[in-house]
């Protein structure tokens, strides 16, 4: 009887590991089917190097780069912001906060994920891009800058957290024998521990970026819905996952050209988040295998 509940248990586990294999191959091969459909009339090279992205007008383009070029300036917004704070957050509750204080205020720090992110959309449209056009008057009311900077905002738990883990987990020996040396607390903190959790930290800011890149609803929002190549954060810019939503409110037709370009986006937006979740797995098991 145990034999078959242990058989039956590895069995379900099993089934769960391979249903969500298929699920993951079923997005790919959505995605590269009608990607392909998409390809097979319109230029792959004109996709990567056309300047505009009208699909939906008369004058018909398809460039992807005034969508590529909002969503890295949005994403370098939230990172610029999210870096900082973050790391200072991971690094005073890792070295300098008490127990106590670092058990109750990390869950809490936490709670930032949880909010949902089209609160923080509005947040952005309402709150933050206001204060901003009272320092910056040029500023439009939707733009990149505070889209980027409360994006910032949501995906601080993820550097933090992650993080302050791999801070945590430098052995004390390093710090101690640092103390040893004459070697301040801050020294410490700065030279021996940041040095030697940098694997965690690195991966903690790639999952990061990762996250602002995927994001949808606040720059749906407060970013604008109008594609255009600049680096100007003052101005409405579109992201692809922003394009995404608006051509599936269903106002383009299905099957069309139009609405093919979403899953040309959606596989481009794709390579990007694979590439940097690689990116951070190479590095984490490079540091594994280096001190193992």
């Amino acid at each position: 009887m145990q034999k078959i509940k242990e058989l039956l248990i590895e069995k379900s586990l099993l089934s769960s590991a391979l249903i969500t294999i298929a699920v993951t191959f079923g997005i790919i091969s959505v995605l590269a089917v009608e990607a392909f459909q998409f390809f097979s009339e319109v230029s792959i090279l004109d996709f990567f190097t056309d300047t505009q992205w009208t699909p939906l007008f008369t004058d018909k383009h398809y460039g992807i780069l005034p969508l590529l070029s909002g969503t890295l300036l949005t994403s370098f917004i939230a990172i610029s912001v999210a870096l900082p704070v973050g790391l200072s957050i991971s690094i005073y509750l890792s070295e300098y906060a008490p127990t106590n204080f670092r058990k109750t205020v990390k869950p809490l720090l936490e709670l930032l994920a949880a909010v949902p992110t089209v609160v923080y959309g509005f947040f952005a449209l309402i709150v933050v891009t206001p204060f901003l056009q009272q320092f910056i008057p040029g500023l439009s009311g939707f733009n990149s800058l505070s889209a980027g900077i409360v994006m910032g905002i949501m995906i601080i738990p993820f550097v933090s957290s992650i993080s302050e883990d791999a801070l945590y987990a430098v052995p004390k020996d390093l710090r101690e024998a640092s103390y040893g040396m004459g070697a301040t607390k801050l020294q410490t903190a700065f030279k021996v521990v940041v040095p030697a959790a940098s694997s965690g930290i690195i991966v903690s800011i790639i999952l990061a970026i990762s996250r602002a890149i995927g994001e949808t609803m606040i720059v749906a929002i407060a970013a604008g819905q109008q594609p255009r190549l600049t680096l100007d954060p003052t101005v409405p810019v579109e992201t692809i996952t922003a394009y995404i939503v608006q051509v599936s409110l269903g106002d383009v037709q299905h099957g069309s050209i139009e609405y093919k370009t979403i899953f040309a986006a959606g596989i481009t937006l794709f390579v990007f988040t694979f590439l940097l979740n690689s990116l951070s797995y190479r590095i984490r098991k490079k540091y594994q295998e280096k001190y193992e």
